[in-house]
Parts: structure tokens; sequence; C-alpha cells
């Protein structure tokens, strides 16, 4: 039977029923009032409903204290001339979606062979933290954008005069154009949270202002390689596409996160996602604010996690502390001795698992602080005391640049290009998954020279380079290959893979 029968149908026999009326339809009624009454619920039943209903009160409660500082973050950058021929050809973003047929490649204002060619609109949420008009957000909402615009839940439009960004956190801190005082959130304790504990998340999902969704934190501690200075808190509380930015809320009102990322196969929310600690984010913008950075310690290592294979190799215990790979000469860890394959146990009396851990600890200490490192050298255990110092800005680089061979170095997991001033590395199934790139293949940035080639031309970590000039790009190898066949000077074309679909850039020396 067709649907439209079916319907067709249906309508028929309700018809039907309705019209024999009197008698059957008043005994059906009669019944189903007798149901009712003998339906009161019980005293068990009663308490239930009122421990639901106390809930439902809770949340109300909390969603109605932080609406109100809730904003729509919106940003727009401005078009540049197309630079691509056709041998560039980008896929349509809509392909394998429910809206590729409706969408064609040659739809007006969609420009699917490269550089976009008119202004590209950004959606976004955060929260105010501060009455004279400071919003907390995510740096990926606002980064590389032209303008930016807030609108709050009530209407009003402020412009933002200012824009701080700490791109190792992904989080940004917008100052608007205002004399007016505004209503703020309260900022809570995430160290506090619990796997279990209910939370609210907060936003502006595809353009619907000021939704909320319900959940509990699933998970914390976790890592996403696109933001390399953050544990994130896991939650189910649907985040999608514009609560970027918008936070993630306890049933005391108190803001506990940042909403940043989704799991997903699809793009929506499929009850996995991740936000922030609101800790992180407190020790991070009153610097942002003050200085405009974020001042970080470090020890001067390259660390890895003892997996099994390693504990079994060095003789070290699992999870019971992090292997050093190497020690940067000048550093405080050179300075205090520290060796390559020493394990580091304990910082200060707190207990070292995993990176993260370690890492966390050292960024947040003051420089010139000085503490204790307790390790297992060849077995023995051993304590050092270390002065740390201030991170030089291209730290990370330099190091990721000596574990390579030459200026333009190969390895089985990174390439280092000093001429564009970026690093990609092979495209990891983790990655994949964590960055939405599921079925495709080709080389992740994870590194960009502050104000060098790639980064004047817009690329950005997290991107997934697909193609050099003609040449498709697999793995690093493919990647290092093609690009020693380009010359910067004639201009280097890049097909990379972003949140938005495909994108071409043009890289050329001035």
């Amino acid at each position: 039977m067709s649907k439209a029968r079916l319907r067709s149908g249906t309508a028929g026999l309700l018809a039907v029923t309705l019209a024999t009326g009197s008698l059957l339809s008043w005994a059906l009624i009669g019944r189903v009032g007798q149901g009712q009454q003998n339906a009161a619920p019980s005293a068990a039943d009663a308490q239930a409903i009122e421990q639901a209903q106390s809930l439902s009160r809770a949340f109300r409660a909390a969603a109605k204290q932080v609406l109100p500082t809730v904003v729509e973050v919106r940003t727009t950058i401005k078009p540049s001339e197309p630079t691509v021929d056709r041998q560039f050809r980008s896929e349509n973003p809509f392909k394998g979606t429910p809206f590729e047929d409706f969408f064609g490649d040659d739809l007006p204002g969609f420009n699917f062979r490269g550089v976009p060619n008119v202004p590209r609109p950004g959606l976004g949420s955060g929260v105010i933290i501060d009455p004279s008009g400071i919003v907390l957000t995510n740096n990926h909402v606002v980064a590389d954008a032209d303008e930016v615009t807030v609108q709050l839940g009530d209407g009003r439009e402020f412009d933002v005069k200012e824009i701080k960004t700490d791109e190792r956190t992904d989080l940004a801190v917008l100052r608007l154009d205002t004399n007016q005082r505004l209503p703020s959130a309260r900022l809570g304790d995430s160290d506090q949270l619990e796997i279990g504990d209910w939370v609210l998340a907060i936003g502006n999902p595809f353009e619907l202002e000021q939704t909320v969704s319900a959940g509990i934190i699933s998970g914390k501690g976790r890592s996403l390689g696109a933001v390399r200075r953050a544990r994130f808190l896991q939650t189910d509380a649907a985040i999608n596409p514009g609560n970027s930015g918008g936070p993630l809320v306890n049933l005391d009102g108190e803001v506990v996160g940042i909403n940043t990322a989704i799991f997903s196969r699809t793009g929506g929310s499929q009850g996995v996602g991740f936000a922030i600690p609101v800790n992180l984010a407190k020790w991070v913008t009153p610097q942002l604010i003050k200085q405009g950075r974020v001042a970080r310690a470090y020890l001067g290592v390259s660390i890895v996690d003892v997996n099994a294979e390693l504990a079994k190799t060095l003789d070290v215990p699992l999870n019971g502390g992090v292997v050093v790979e190497q020690v940067s000469d000048g550093s405080p860890a050179k300075e205090a001795g520290l060796r390559e394959k020493d394990l580091i146990v304990t910082f200060d009396g707190h207990k070292i698992r995993t990176t993260a851990d370690l890492q966390e600890l050292v960024e947040r200490s003051a420089a010139d602080s000085q503490h204790e490192l307790k390790i297992l050298r060849d077995g023995k255990p051993q304590t050092l005391r270390i002065a740390l110092k201030a991170m030089p800005e291209d730290f990370e680089t330099s190091m990721l640049e000596s574990r390579l061979r030459g200026d333009r170095a190969i390895s089985s997991e990174f390439y280092h290009d000093k001429q564009l001033g970026l690093t990609v590395k092979n495209l990891t199934k983790a990655f994949a998954e964590q960055l939405g790139y599921e079925g495709l293949s080709g080389a992740l940035i994870v590194d960009v020279q502050h104000d060098r080639t790639a980064d004047q031309a817009g690329l950005r970590e997290g991107m997934l380079i697909t193609r050099v000039g003609d040449q498709p790009v697999k793995n690093v190898a493919d990647y290092g290959a093609a690009v020693e066949k380009e010359s910067l000077e004639k201009g280097v074309a890049l097909e990379v893979q972003t949140r938005d679909g495909s994108q071409v850039f043009k890289l050329q020396s001035s």
C-alpha cells in the first residue's frame, strides 16, 4: 500500500469511527474515564514524580541565571580574489549529505573551486564574564575574522573593539564596545566536577538562539589533537555547530566549561562533546586581558607517555610516569641534570601519569620558580631541583625541528618545511576521528610558525592537506615529495580540508 493510500485509509477509518457516535463512543469514553480514576499515583510514584520535577526546576533555575549572559558571536571574513585554476577543483562540501542534490556545484554565492569569492559569515557563541563587556569564547570562533559583532539574548548588539586569543588552549577574550553594565556569569570550579554530574550546554546551534541542552559529565582529562594545551571535559549534553564558545553550566548556574568540539561522523551531535575546563580559562583569561598573551613556564624537554612497549623496553612501570625523549640545550632541564630516558615520576609531589599531567603543572608555574622532580634513572630513584624559565615563543617549533633531519626533512612521522613555516604529520585514525576527517587521507598540519608564509596565507593547525599543486597527498612522504618540486617564487597551491569543507590556498613569496 502506498503512503498516500495509507493516509487516505487512515483518515477514512477515523471518520467512520467518529461517525458511529452514540452508544459505542460514549461507552469507550466512560471506560477511559474510569481507568483514569483508578490510575491515581501511589506514594512511591508521587515521590518519583516530585524528584523528577525537582530536577526540572534545578535545570530551569540554572538556565535562567546564565541565559542573559550567553551571546551570539557573528564573524565575517572579507572576500578575496580566487587564485586557483580548475585543476585545483574542490569537492562540494555538501557531497554525501542530504543536501548534495539541493546545493549544486555551481550554486550562486558558493565557490567550491578554491578561495571563497564572497564574504564568509560565521556564527558561534560566547559568555559574558565581566559586566564591563568581557566575553569568553573559542579562538576558532573568531580566528581570521575581519569583523566581529556580538548579540545578547535581549537583542542588543555590540561591536567588538579588541580580541585577544590563545591558540594553544583555543580560548579567546573579546572586549565589547560599550559603556553599559552587562549581565555576567559566575565561574565555578571545574576541578570539583565528577563523572555523572549534571550539566547544561547553552549556545546558538544552527542559528537557534538561546538553546539549552542537558546531559552529564561523561569523561574528564580528554585530549584532542587540534588543541595542544587543554584536557577536556566530555559531556553527552548535545553540542552542535554554533555551540562553540558557549558555556557548560552546573546546576548551581555556574560556568564550568567552554563548549569547544564534538565527536561526530555526521557533523551533528552524537552524544560526545568536549568543553575546556573553566579553571584553565580562569588561568588564561587574566593574562590575555592584561598582556595580550599567555606566559608559560617550561622544562625544555620532549616527553612521551609510557605505553606497554616502552615500559618493557626501558623496564619502567606502565602509567608510572613519563619518559624524557629529548633535552634541549640551555634549558632548565639541561641545567638541572635531566637526561634522555629518565622517567619523571612526580613534580612537587604530584604524581605524573601522562605528558598532559606534567605540561599542565609546569606551564602554570611561575617563571624562575624552584621545583622538585623525582625521577627513575636506570631503575634507581633520584631527586632533582629545577628552576623553571619562561617558555620561548619558538620553543616547540625548534624542538620539533631538532628531531628532524635538515631544513626540509622527511621522517616516518613528521615533515617540517622552514621555507613555508609549517609542520605536518601523518593522519592517524585517532586524529581523523577527533577532527572529522574519517575516510580521508593526507598530511595533517600540526604547527604553523607565526608570521611566516603559511601563517600569512591563512593556514592553521588542524587543517588536512590533501593536494600540493596537481599531486594528491595521502601521507607525509607524499607531501614532502610533492612540495620539493614546487617553487615558492612561482607559487605553491595547497588544497586542504577544514571544518568548512575543501579550500585551496596559494602560497607565494612576496
